[in-house]
């Protein structure tokens, strides 16, 4: 099976042709504010790479969180388009699952961390099983001091992966059973294989059925009342 995969949810974007699960093609880019730059010619020169053509794709893998709100719009709207234009299949995957599968631990606990701004982290438990990991319970949005709390409660060994350096530095200090691992963020090339379950059992979803996974409230958002009547359309609804 030939897979576009991407991921913007992070600092760290990245596109990555598949097939069978292994990486035909790829391209990354460290810029948290280039997503929308960086997306679409990544896809082409993949593409080019691979000599495949976007009628070649069986399905599209895409991000959706959670992370950064602007980056996964950007992906996930950019997915939504490729696969509704070419008739595939879109299957979502979150960052967390990505960072999780790529830690390399034969028996600790793994904790995924991604960071989604003001002060706070979204965060995964994980099992490692032969072949992977499992996921063990929801992610949940929480404080560096919650992580250092949940940490603190935690009886096993744990292999703490994922954007790690934006805690705070000494907030790890004395956890001896607390290991810090790779990755830092989530990489396409490992989006196929998060979301092999669905491709294999066909368990996908119309392009515009997939939504992004925010777990809070956008940065920003429009007070209506307090624009005076909003504006010119206001003035189009009465006409």
């Amino acid at each position: 099976m030939r897979v576009l995969c991407m991921t913007t949810s992070t600092p760290a974007s990245s596109v990555a042709l598949t097939e069978d699960r292994q990486v035909i093609a790829s391209a990354s880019r460290i810029d948290s504010r280039g997503h929308s730059a960086f997306l679409v010619p990544a896809i082409d020169f993949c593409f080019d790479q691979a000599g495949w053509t976007p009628m070649d794709i069986d399905a599209v893998v895409v991000d959706i969180g959670p992370g950064l709100y602007t980056g996964i719009r950007v992906g996930l709207s950019t997915a939504q388009a490729i696969a509704a234009a070419i008739g595939a299949p879109l299957v979502p995957a979150t960052s967390l699952d990505a960072i999780a599968l790529r830690a390399a631990t034969g028996r600790r606990r793994i904790l995924a961390l991604v960071d989604v701004r003001r002060g706070e982290y979204a965060a995964a438990w994980y099992n490692p099983v032969p072949g992977g990991v499992v996921k063990d319970g929801p992610p949940e949005i929480m404080t560096a001091p919650e992580v250092r709390a949940m940490l603190d409660s935690e009886p096993e060994d744990v292999l703490l992966v994922g954007d790690t350096q934006s805690l705070p530095e000494e907030l790890l200090t004395g956890m001896h059973r607390v290991k810090i691992g790779r990755p830092r963020y989530p990489n396409a090339g490992t989006l196929a294989e998060a979301a092999a379950g669905q491709l294999l059992s066909d368990a996908t979803l119309h392009p515009d059925e997939v939504r992004p996974m925010y777990l809070r409230d956008p940065d920003v958002s429009i007070n209506w009342a307090i624009i005076d009547d909003r504006g010119p359309w206001a003035r189009m609804e009465g006409e």
